[in-house]
Parts: C-alpha cells; structure tokens; sequence
C-alpha cells in the first residue's frame, strides 16, 4: 500500500505552505508527493490536470490518497462526484485531513449495488453547494465595496510606491550605478517597486538581487470570523483580497475563524484595516475580535 499526496494552489503568487503543514502533522508515511505546477485552476477539471492524472497511472488498487482538503482537489459538485467514481474503479481509498470533509468516509459504498451511498451523496453535494455559495457571497460583497469606494472617489488596487515625479530621479541613480536595495532605503519602499521604476533597464538579473533580507515566507494566522466578515467589505489590494479568498473557515461553535496564509507583511496589512473595529460604531465582538488577530500577528515580531 502506497501513501500518495496531491498538492495543488490556484495561482504562481501562492505558496503550499499550508497544506505542507496540514499534511506533515497527518504523520503521512513515506509520502509520494504529486504537485501540480503553480497556477493549476480550480476550474480545469481534476481528471484533466498533469499530476492528478499522473497519481492516478502510478495508483495501484489499495493505495490511499491524501489532501489536505477536499477543495485542493476540487470545487464544484460534479467534479466530486466523478473523482469519487474514478478512485472506487480502481479502489484507491481517500484521506482529507482539514475541512469539513475531513471526518467523513467519502468512499462508501452499498454492500450489495456497489453505488455511493445516499448520504455521502448528499453530504457532498450539500458541502459543496454550500462552499459555491460562500465563493459567489464574498464575491458579491467584494463588487458592492468597490462600488461604495468608487461612489466615494477612491480607485481599487495598490498605490503606486515610486511617485510619477520621483522615477525620473531613480531610474538616473541606477544608471550611475546605485543598487536596488540602496534605492529601497533611499525612498523608504520595497526593492520590488524600485525594480518596477528600472524594469526595462534591468539585466536577467542583478546582483542587488541579492541583497537585503530574504523574502518574507507565508505564516498561517487564525482571524476571527467578525474580522474576516469586516474585511469582506473593505477595499483592500490584490495581494490582500487574495489571503483572504484563500483562507479556510473553521467553526467554532456558532461562529467560525478564518485561517489565513499569507507573509507576516500582508498579515500587519490587513490588521490595519481592521482599526476601524477599535471605534465607532464598532461592536465589542468586533473590538475583541481584532485584538486577537492583533496579538497574532504581534506574536510574529517577537
């Protein structure tokens, strides 16, 4: 019997941090990875990615598939469904190790007719229906934000960090020979926005690239579920919006966390959003709710 692993992010900008930390806690032995190449959309169906369909040719009837959750593997209804029939033709057995899923047997079958049974069936497919219906609500509340911030005069997305009458002064220092990194603490940005102001100029690669710190890892933070629901509706950059949509919701009685990967630098941003919550017209669950997530991400600098 052979433990397989499928491992899979939505976009290049992400990272498998996550799952790698779900995955490794699992105590999985002697794991066969298979990981999709960054970017695989939720939207290709699973028995059309590279990997999944790669684990399926390496499988052998009693091998164990693992994921850290279902919507690693897939979104909608339908592809559920008929991933399920695939690993009980070729009786391969499924562990999810995080979710909503996690605690059920998603492989069993009628003794006598061989057919998923009923209530899995419609465990699935009501799961499901009801993560399509949190995808397409936090879209909703993402289109109405925008459109209260525009109605207000403010433009979505990040602010530039070179402004327009500066880049004229960089893009001459860097041709004279100053470094990125020393253009980053010049002008109090990131060697990032430098490298936008002087793209075209710049070679394959430089040698300020290696200069300065290493780049930030993702940290997973629980958020609580009034700070996450604040959030929804605030107007926040990509990068931000992104940790967000991609947080997973555990329950907690009758509320829930939203547990959040993202660099310790996008965690401080989005507290920052949060201040409003320590005023007017604020609840105190709110209140409470970002100190909490202000002592997570506190926790991060010690």
């Amino acid at each position: 019997m052979a433990n397989l692993v499928y491992k899979r992010v939505s976009t290049d900008q992400q990272s498998t941090a996550r799952q790698n930390l779900v995955l490794d806690e699992a105590g999985i032995e002697d794991p066969v990875v298979f990981e999709e190449d960054p970017g695989t959309s939720s939207r290709l169906h699973p028995l059309q990615r590279p990997k999944f369909r790669a684990l399926l040719d390496y499988a052998r009837p009693g091998d164990i598939v693992h994921i850290s959750e279902m919507f690693r593997l897939v979104r909608g209804t339908g592809h559920i469904l008929d991933v399920l029939d695939v690993l009980h033709r070729d009786r391969l057995a499924l562990r999810i190790h995080d979710g909503a899923f996690s605690a059920m047997d998603l492989t069993a079958r009628h003794p006598r007719t061989g057919e998923l049974l009923s209530t899995v069936k419609f465990m699935v497919q009501t799961l499901a229906a009801a993560g399509e219906l949190q995808r397409d609500l936090q879209r909703e509340l993402t289109y109405d934000g925008l459109r209260a911030a525009e109605a207000k005069g403010s433009k979505g997305g990040r602010r530039p960090s070179i402004a327009a009458d500066k880049s004229a002064d960089v893009r001459t220092a860097y041709l004279e020979g100053r470094s990125i990194a020393a253009l980053a603490r010049d002008h109090g940005v990131s060697r990032g926005a430098i490298r936008t102001a002087v793209a075209d100029l710049l070679p394959d690669r430089t040698a300020a690239d290696e200069d300065g710190p290493a780049p930030e890892l993702p940290v997973t933070l629980d958020m609580p579920g009034k700070g996450a629901d604040f959030l929804r509706t605030t107007e926040l950059d990509p990068t931000e919006r992104a940790a967000l949509d991609q947080g997973v919701t555990v329950r907690r009685g009758q509320g829930y966390t939203l547990r959040v990967s993202a660099t310790p630098a996008v965690h401080r941003q989005l507290l920052d959003r949060c201040q409003p919550l320590d005023g007017a017209p604020a609840i105190p669950a709110q209140r409470k709710a970002r100190r909490e997530y202000e002592n997570r991400v506190g926790a991060l600098i010690e």
